[in-house]
């Protein structure tokens, strides 16, 4: 399989988390980009380093307001007495109407859902070029590849077209389904993220020609909490065209296969002429959010009917963090891709 990456990924190298009020290590560090990377060589992948398609395709899919805060945060951030190294957002303007403001603190919270991605001197440089390796990948298989892998770092799927959250700042699945859709009439996203990818919906909600599925734990209790329930089906002329599909924490294989057979199943009846898979490796037993509890084999069960569709297919690494088995389970994932479309 043809794999699209960039060493330009580990200039952004986060160093604040905020968990339960206690601020601890980064999870999404730049280790994560290079354990799967050696994985993919290890197993004998053509490696392509992502060249530069420009802005655009990222114009495509965020707005001119938040790329532009993108590129500007940091250095107005530092411009502040007292400044953080890292732009981190402590206001937001909630719910009600509200006011796009010119300065940079709240302009960091108008653009951040969260507390979880803080923008180093290199973040906008990194996730310019992960959005990249999406755009390459989503190109070969426009240009007659069957299937391509986009590792990606930092991940995208928690990424709005106007704000960064959960360790995300450029949609990098939304920007590779926008590409695919220039040249199909319709589009299917599948995110197998143990998080659901609010983002990813949140761009194409009132959009009938992607289809977003989403298998992930229960947001009642695991991040992001306010999106990715069952009842989430789209707005307007999107409507019935997402589908949620929430499983209990700590769920293992059977649960999630079964979970994949109905998102599948939707998307047959979607006939889109491409796929997109976010691709999720944290759903792990092994991983550290603890979010599931799924196998090796359930990565290569998983990977194997998604191959079976026979769609020209583009992989988008998404979340995966520092556990034991992280390169295996990509390889576990690939290698049962692999024989899913050879079945």
């Amino acid at each position: 399989m043809k794999i699209f990456h960039t060493t330009r990924h580990a200039l952004h190298d986060p160093q604040f988390f905020l968990v339960r009020g206690e601020k601890r290590p980064a999870a999404e560090q730049p280790q994560r980009g290079e354990i799967l990377l050696a994985a993919a060589r290890a197993s004998g992948h053509q490696l392509l380093e992502a060249g530069d398609a420009g802005l655009g395709p990222i114009a495509d899919v965020h707005t001119p307001e938040f790329i532009d805060y993108l590129q500007t945060a940091h250095r107005e951030w530092t411009k502040l007495p007292g400044a953080s190294s890292e732009v981190i957002p402590n206001v937001h303007p909630g719910h009600r109407p509200a006011t796009y403001p010119r300065g940079i603190v709240g302009r960091a919270g108008w653009h951040a859902a969260d507390t979880s991605s803080p923008i180093g001197p290199g973040t906008w440089e990194a996730a310019y070029a992960a959005a990249q390796v999406a755009v390459h990948a989503a190109d070969a298989v426009l240009g007659g590849e069957r299937e391509a892998y986009a590792l990606c770092r930092p991940p995208g799927h928690h990424a709005y077209a106007d704000m960064a959250g959960g360790f995300c700042f450029l949609n990098n699945t939304a920007i590779a389904a926008r590409r695919l859709r220039g040249s199909h009439a319709r589009v299917a996203v599948l995110d197998v993220d143990v998080h659901h990818g609010n983002g990813t919906q949140g761009i194409f909600y009132a959009s009938r020609d992607v289809l977003t599925v989403s298998i992930h734990a229960d947001p009642h209790h695991f991040y992001p909490y306010f999106w990715g329930h069952a009842h989430e089906r789209g707005e307007g002329a999107g409507e019935g065209f997402n589908l949620n599909l929430p499983l209990p924490l700590g769920s293992s294989d059977a649960s999630w296969l079964a979970a994949g057979d109905l998102a599948l199943e939707r998307i047959q009846r979607f006939a889109p002429g491409a796929l997109v898979v976010a691709l999720g490796l944290d759903a792990s037993e092994s991983d550290p959010l603890q979010g599931m509890t799924i196998t090796r084999a359930g990565f290569t069960q998983m990977a194997a009917k998604i191959a079976a569709l026979g769609l020209p297919t583009v992989l988008v690494q998404e979340g995966g963090y520092l556990g034991p088995e992280l390169g295996d389970n990509l390889n576990a994932f690939l290698d049962g891709f692999a024989s899913g479309r050879c079945a």
